[in-house]
């Protein structure tokens, strides 16, 4: 799908208030409803959108530490099988394939250092991880989902 003004213009208001009315988004842009909530659709048809959801403090659900791991292992063989361990890992927000020492990098969020430690031993036994290195954050300056489209 090839992205217009109009379909940016949707994108970066529903970046900035994801649950703002396609009737608000009309006003905004001078467009009727219809047209709004058919782009809206198009757009999450083609995966451009791919959800929406709410953007929780993980410190206010009593998950106090965050972290990068960065996963390392001794081949690529087991690839697949450890990409769908992150994935089933609760613990793991997301999971990036990277360049670099690593393979992969985790973001992650635990209840406290203890629990961190247990994730890091059960990542440790995924196939093929020799070790994992982490970067525990202390603190978070800029938070942003926003795309610069």
């Amino acid at each position: 799908m090839k992205l217009d003004n109009i379909d940016r213009s949707i994108l970066n208001s529903l970046q900035n208030e994801g649950r703002k009315t396609a009737s608000d988004i009309a006003k905004d842009l001078d467009l009727t409803v219809p047209t709004i909530t058919e782009r809206i659709r198009k757009l999450q048809e083609s995966n451009i959108i791919q959800s929406f959801q709410a953007i929780i403090d993980p410190r206010l659900v009593d998950l106090d530490v965050t972290a990068m791991i960065t996963v390392i292992s001794s081949s690529s063989e087991k690839y697949q099988d450890v990409i769908k361990m992150a994935q089933n890992t609760k613990e793991v927000i997301q999971c990036f394939s990277t360049t670099g020492m690593g393979s992969l990098m985790l973001w992650v969020a635990t209840k406290n250092s203890n629990t961190l430690e247990e994730l890091l031993r059960k990542i440790q036994g995924w196939p093929n991880v020799t070790r994992t290195e982490t970067q525990v954050i202390l603190s978070s300056y800029k938070k942003s989902y926003k795309l610069p489209i």
